[in-house]
């Protein structure tokens, strides 16, 4: 595999789905048919600790933003500018919400709700990533929620929390919500990873 999943380790399986959502929203041919992979607008990414959460939602909000065909392989190809400003943090259209305190605020989340309604300015979707959203408050969840259940047509929410367990993420916006769940990467994955990506020997790894 190429492109921004390289970064996803030992995730194969949600990898696979969340490719297959990325494909259906691009148009892929084969991709309309029931059963095929879906698009929707609002996912909930939960795994442990050192998973990587916030490494699936940005690939696949770079998959989402990526300007490649299907000529060219899979989305998320890694060249484009808009996989490059994805994965860096810059493209206009995809927004990362970081609690900057113990929790995220009803007031924060209707000013994110605001712009995240707008029309993308340069991609293909406006993109909201929103990290530790077991922190958000009642009121921030109510806010997102009402936006979740009527999303605008471009808009599409990444969620990433430690689990589906009500105490971290409340049980209507989880139900609002398409759940992937990533594990712990196995010793082999991420030894495979220190070989192809840093050079070292599979002894050293």
């Amino acid at each position: 595999m190429s492109g921004v999943f390289t970064r996803l380790v030992g995730q194969d399986a949600v990898t696979a789905e969340l490719l297959s959502a990325a494909r259906a929203a691009r148009g892929d041919a084969g991709h309309s048919a029931p059963g095929a992979g879906t698009m929707t607008h609002a996912w909930l990414i939960t795994g442990p600790p050192g998973s990587g959460r916030s490494v699936a939602a940005l690939c696949f909000a770079a998959a989402l933003q990526c300007t490649s065909s299907a000529d060219d392989g899979e989305p998320g190809c890694g060249r484009c500018h808009a996989c490059t400003t994805t994965m860096a943090g810059t493209h206009a259209d995809v927004r990362r919400v970081i609690p900057e305190g113990l929790s995220i605020g009803v007031d924060e989340m209707r000013a994110i709700v605001q712009i995240a309604s707008r029309r993308p300015a340069t991609g293909n979707w406006q993109i909201v990533v929103i990290e530790d959203a077991d922190r958000l408050t009642e009121g921030a969840a109510n806010a997102l929620l009402k936006v979740v259940e009527e999303p605008p047509p471009s808009t599409v929410f990444l969620l990433c929390a430690p689990s589906v367990d009500p105490e971290d993420i409340a049980i209507t916006l989880r139900s609002r919500c398409r759940h992937v769940a990533l594990v712990t990467p196995s010793a082999e994955a991420i030894a495979r990873v220190l070989v192809d990506s840093d050079g070292l020997t599979p002894d050293t790894a």
